[in-house]
């Protein structure tokens, strides 16, 4: 079949990216679903930290590729072997589709599935095949989706089934910005309520690891970052305080607010400087959780005498250290019953037209989460 999608060609290209225009909307060939493929009718599509990351060329990917993974949508058609979904159903996509098998999933571990990992670097579905064609070429897939698309092919690996009463441009953040967000909370840090605890960096993710922390009962709930604008809508959704990250001081008055620092301090702006701003308002004995994706030859240093002496722990946490199919239902429960307020996140609605100024506003840090609305 035919289908439009978003094309990116050359990364590294300047801003804005409104008028060097990274991503061409073009018309592509699609192949019918596979063995164990589904095909999408795609709803909605988030713009994402990590896809502005494959834009930029921080994150190398293999062009040219169809770019999008935080994604809704309706199924189509299903592949042969696909039994457990029917055409019609809704599903929201998860960029690390699991195999079930190797060691990570086999211990419960599915965010670090191994095939799953290799075949999103090298841009293809989870079991090597890539279905999308421009002029005779084929395409790559990006993070298993490609969700900046009217239609997609993908693994039934990337797919979790959701309520119908879900609106798609809500939907679409659980596959990326709520899971990795509440999930550094919930499964990461595993937080107890009472805790102290601040989330640095407000974007999508970070805003949902905030409504993460509300919805564990943070006692003290700390949000920093440098957009005023963001440290108002934190405060709206249940931050206790709220800081300036470029206030040389931040860190001492953080500390001073909670009486020698947090429990947890959650990092979620993808910055050495952030992640070096948690490490230091984090109490002895506290945990420092990093989600944010730096640069891949970005360092990071502490005291090594520090994690011993204060009995610290540094964590890394990916797609939320989550099982998508078990803990994106969960947390649509929780969205349903008014815990996370997931809406309240969606910044704009865009065009696919209208991707490439999208990823402007993201890059200015003006925006929290764009969604692209296909229907």
């Amino acid at each position: 079949m035919h289908t439009r999608a978003a094309i990116l060609e050359i990364c590294g290209l300047p801003r804005p990216y409104s008028q060097s225009r990274p991503l061409a909307i073009a018309e592509v060939t699609l192949d019918p679903p596979g063995p164990g493929e589904v095909l999408l009718s795609m709803r909605a599509a988030g713009l994402c930290q990590s896809d502005l990351s494959v834009i930029d060329g921080v994150r190398l990917r293999p062009l040219p590729m169809a770019l999008g993974h935080e994604g809704a949508g309706v199924v189509e058609a299903l592949g042969e072997g696909v039994h457990d979904l029917q055409v019609g159903d809704h599903v929201v996509t998860a960029f690390v589709p699991s195999c079930g098998h190797c060691d990570p999933c086999a211990i419960g571990r599915p965010a670090l599935c191994e095939p799953g990992a290799a075949s999103n670097s090298a841009g293809t579905l989870l079991h090597g095949a890539r279905r999308l064609h421009r002029g005779g070429l084929e395409l790559h897939h990006h993070l298993g989706v490609s969700a900046f698309a009217e239609h997609a092919v993908v693994a039934r690996e990337s797919l979790v089934r959701v309520d119908a009463c879900l609106p798609f441009d809500q939907a679409a953040l659980f596959g990326c910005a709520v899971i990795t967000g509440v999930g550094a909370v919930v499964n990461t840090a595993q937080m107890r309520a009472g805790a102290r605890t601040a989330v640095i960096g407000l974007g999508g993710v970070g805003l949902a690891a905030l409504l993460g922390a509300r919805a564990l009962d943070a006692d003290v709930l700390i949000a920093v970052d440098v957009s005023k604008d963001k440290l108002r809508l934190a405060l709206e959704l249940g931050a206790t305080h709220a800081f300036d990250a470029t206030d040389a001081d931040c860190a001492q008055k953080i500390r001073d607010a909670t009486r020698g620092g947090v429990d947890y301090a959650l990092e979620m702006a993808g910055s050495v400087k952030a992640m070096d701003l948690a490490y230091a308002i984090t109490r002895r004995g506290g945990t420092t959780v990093s989600a944010g994706l730096s640069h891949p030859l970005a360092q990071f240093s502490v005291a090594h005498l520090s994690i011993v002496a204060e009995e610290r722990t540094i964590k890394g946490s990916y797609l939320g250290s989550c099982d998508p199919k078990r803990d994106i239902p969960l947390y649509i429960d929780w969205f349903l019953a008014g815990r996370l307020p997931v809406d309240k996140l969606v910044s704009s609605h865009l065009r696919l037209e209208d991707i490439n100024a999208g990823f402007d506003a993201l890059a200015d840090g003006v925006a929290v989460r764009q969604v692209i609305l296909f229907k």
